[in-house]
């Protein structure tokens, strides 16, 4: 997906929450501020949103010499969401279709985004699982999804945030962790999910996790590991959460791929056809 105008306050903003979180110099803020305007002023609509993201993450991690801005709110969301699994098995326990619900589940935790904002905290994630399951699919391919997972032996789970990563758990047993592969980031970006924080919710435990080699909120192949490019071609099946996965691969036609999200901006609402707010199934095989 290109990057659209409506962009690019969304980068500024961005350069100001990470440049607060990382730094109380308000001189080294102002200095963040006006380098993201100048290298943004360079940069080419023709990419995707997260390669633009990414040059505003690497100024704040140069300038203020914090190499993980969104260290604490990664580990307050995960205790967050690990408090409330109990809660999220039992709607499991109690669900008719397995599947749906714990699609549901996964795309609720998308919430947990400090890219599209930072007042994620702002939210109750509790109120956030109930709308998720009750609420009509703006997009819905879960019946694809169904057939394609029940022919594939190989997928690969490409992960999106901290804390969220505890919501794909319930998708993933769901699954079959035998069968699945789960990829976080390379290096800390944004809020994004790193090995720390598979090791810290547990999710090395339930299945293979290997990382993308690559400091992207999203997945741009082409910058990733030779690794993990190698684990993607093998693919039978990928399963992609998040807005950055959906901006970085929504016009990836070498595997098949399903997009699970909650649109929560103006741009990938309008590129997906859907109201901001709505949770997506989306299979990158239909049009």
């Amino acid at each position: 997906m290109k990057t659209f105008f409506d962009c690019v306050p969304c980068f500024v903003r961005q350069a100001l929450d990470a440049a607060r979180m990382a730094t109380d110099n308000e001189e080294v803020q102002e200095k963040i501020l006006r380098e993201t305007m100048r290298v943004g002023a360079g940069l080419s609509f023709s990419q995707t949103p997260p390669e633009m993201g990414r040059e505003v993450h690497v100024l704040v991690r140069n300038l203020t010499g914090n190499a993980d801005p969104y260290i604490n709110v990664k580990r307050e969301f995960n205790g967050k969401a690990l408090a409330l699994l109990p809660e999220m098995k039992k709607h499991m326990r109690q669900a008719r279709d397995r599947l749906d619900v714990a699609a549901r589940l996964a795309i609720a935790g998308n919430i947990i985004d400090f890219g599209v904002t930072a007042h994620v905290g702002d939210f109750s994630l509790e109120k956030i699982i109930e709308d998720s399951l009750a609420r009509a699919y703006a997009v819905g391919h879960l019946e694809e999804l169904r057939q394609a997972l029940a022919g594939a032996k190989k997928i690969l789970y490409l992960a999106d945030n901290a804390g969220e990563i505890v919501f794909d758990q319930l998708l993933l047993e769901e699954i079959g962790f035998g069968r699945v592969t789960a990829a976080v980031k390379g290096e800390p970006i944004i809020n994004d999910a790193t090995m720390a924080d598979a090791e810290e919710t547990g999710l090395t435990k339930l299945v293979r996790v290997i990382d993308n080699g690559a400091d992207y909120p999203g997945t741009v192949l082409r910058k990733c590991s030779a690794s993990f490019q190698q684990e993607f071609a093998a693919a039978d099946l990928v399963i992609a959460k998040g807005q950055g996965n959906y901006e970085t691969l929504s016009e990836e036609k070498s595997r098949r791929i399903f997009f699970l999200l909650k649109a929560k901006c103006p741009s990938i609402a309008r590129d997906l056809g859907c109201e901001i707010g709505g949770i997506v199934i989306k299979d990158n095989a239909r049009v």
